[in-house]
């Protein structure tokens, strides 16, 4: 199972992280490795991961901004890796979507199994689907279904149409989904936002991307909607 797996390693340490990174991959998992904000934060941009182990005091941007940007753009559990012990720190942590919190120094065998131990959680979570037309949205795998042939859309359009569903019936603002949904340097500005919105219109076809509906002065919702009677069609 575990050689299938993805694991990045954000620390600045060059040192440990060359431990943990000959450590894991002794246990058999596909690793990369950042040793620095900055490119941590661009290599979960580029790449799927299927876990993150992630120090907190690095250069550029520190692991607790790495989080806040995370938090409600991948549904990967992070494991912080720190010296920093103070309960507030770990408090802070877990507020901004830590799965678990290991200190300094460690044994390579315990961190090895807080992993397995949260990826075999995660694999025991139901997946999370949503169906509405002629549509099914897997919003952990991130696919997109219409009439079984999956729809391909990128990674920021999978993320405003997933901020949408997950906000079933209510009306979000534009400013909402840019700050939420979209990819860090991206632009963010209303217009943005519309041309995400347009684009899976597209994609979903008439009757399901008619489900996100225009909300004059606000932003946008998602209303679902059934699927059309095939003598409608």
């Amino acid at each position: 199972m575990e050689s299938s797996l993805r694991v990045l390693v954000v620390e600045d340490d060059v040192s440990l992280a060359q431990s943990i990174v000959q450590g894991l991959r002794d246990a058999s998992f596909d690793v990369a490795l950042c040793n620095d904000g900055e490119g941590a934060s661009r290599r979960m941009q580029q790449g799927t991961f299927d876990l993150v182990i992630l120090d907190l005091m690095l250069p550029g941007k520190s692991g607790e901004v790495l989080l806040d940007e995370w938090h409600n753009r991948y549904n990967i559990p992070i494991i912080v890796l720190t010296a920093r012990t103070e309960l507030a720190d770990r408090l802070r942590c877990f507020e901004l979507g830590a799965v678990d919190y290991l200190p300094k120094p460690f044994w390579m065998e315990e961190l090895l199994i807080r992993i397995r131990t949260r990826l075999r959680i995660q694999e025991e979570k139901p997946s999370r689907e949503i169906k509405w037309a002629d549509v099914v949205v897997n919003l952990d795998a991130r696919t997109v279904r219409r009439n079984r042939d999956e729809l391909e859309l990128t990674r920021s359009e999978f993320n405003v149409l997933s901020y949408l569903l997950e906000r079933k019936g209510r009306a979000v603002s534009r400013s909402q989904i840019a700050d939420s949904a979209l990819t860090v340097g991206e632009a963010r500005s209303p217009r943005t936002v519309d041309g995400y919105i347009a684009r899976l219109r597209t994609k979903l076809g008439e009757v399901a991307g008619g489900c996100i509906e225009t909300v004059w002065g606000i932003g946008y919702r998602f209303t679902p909607c059934e699927k059309p009677d095939a003598s409608e069609t």
